[in-house]
């Protein structure tokens, strides 16, 4: 079990490796994948599934991609290609038949065409305008024969380029979060402000408000906390923990909550990322921040909301 993954881990070293001394063919890929209207990718059999893998990465990273099947290609899909386009062709041998009728069509219609493959010199190599070459690796199994690191590596260099374009257009966290509003992702990657309690929901006391009236807007509003205003602005917080260290105050309920209080609570803002929320909230021990714009609360979030949105 373990050899197999020592063999794999040997296949991205020499990747890594055969990389460093293929810079400018790799810059030149990029420069051209990012300039083309769309990124066909394709690719037969295991090939075939990195195809649709890296294409799917593109996708979701800013970089308009389709995954075209070789098969389908001859039976009328060639149609997919468009002038501006960019073909990148996955294949280990390099000899794939199947490609054939891509192959051609890039050629005839001048549309540029990268390769990936461990042979420069086969019929895809020597076709494509640049050529991303694959160092030659043991596969993982006792002949040699069944694609295991040959894929492996092709999905990590599909990785290389897909991050790399990534980088080069700038796109941000919040790029990927319009992308992606489904599931613990998504989740993870919505706003506070799409979370939050606001308006009535936010549990308010003025400076000046007695504790015991502050006691019952917390557990009216169930936030285990207040917040403490004064001019508009959030000043301070009452919490449990405020409670239970005056808790052998005799006169505790007649106190203003101005003597009680934690000045200068932990606020976020409304553009918070629901999973930075909840990191802040785990590393200072809270369960509510106050979301705040210039000063002002404009909701609160707990942590069960972030729970319920699947933001963990």
């Amino acid at each position: 079990m373990l050899d197999v993954i020592a063999t794999e881990i040997d296949g991205l070293i020499a990747l890594e490796e055969a990389l460093s001394y293929e810079a400018n063919a790799f810059d030149d890929a990029i420069q051209t994948l990012m300039t083309a209207s769309c990124v066909i990718v394709t690719g037969m059999g295991k090939s075939g599934f990195v195809a649709q893998k890296v294409a799917a990465t593109m996708t979701s990273t800013g970089t308009q991609a389709q995954y075209l099947h070789p098969a389908d290609a001859s039976h009328g899909d060639l149609g997919v290609i468009t002038t501006g386009d960019t073909v990148l062709a996955f294949s280990w041998s390099g000899e794939t038949t199947e490609l054939e009728a891509i192959v051609s069509y890039t050629r005839r219609f001048k549309v540029p065409l990268i390769a990936v493959t461990s042979n420069p010199l086969s019929a895809l190599g020597t076709a494509a305008d640049i050529v991303l070459v694959l160092p030659k690796a043991r596969e993982a199994c006792p002949f040699d024969i069944v694609p295991t690191t040959s894929i492996i590596m092709m999905l990590a260099l599909g990785d290389c380029l897909a991050i790399e374009m990534l980088t080069k257009r700038g796109f941000t966290i919040e790029n990927f979060g319009n992308l992606h509003p489904g599931g613990k992702l998504g989740a993870k990657l919505k706003r506070v402000s799409e979370l939050m309690h606001s308006g009535a929901a936010m549990p308010l006391v003025y400076i000046d408000t007695l504790v015991a009236e502050a006691l019952f807007m917390m557990t009216r509003k169930a936030m285990g906390c207040v917040g403490v205003m004064s001019d508009d602005a959030l000043i301070g917080i009452v919490t449990d923990g405020d409670l239970r260290r005056h808790i052998n105050n005799q006169s505790l309920m007649r106190l203003t909550v101005e003597k009680i209080m934690t000045s200068g609570p932990l606020t976020i803002s409304p553009e918070t990322l629901a999973a930075t929320a909840l990191e802040i909230m785990n590393a200072n021990e809270v369960t509510s921040l106050f979301v705040v714009t210039g000063g002002l609360p404009v909701g609160i979030v707990h942590i069960h909301d972030l729970l319920r949105a699947g933001a963990i």
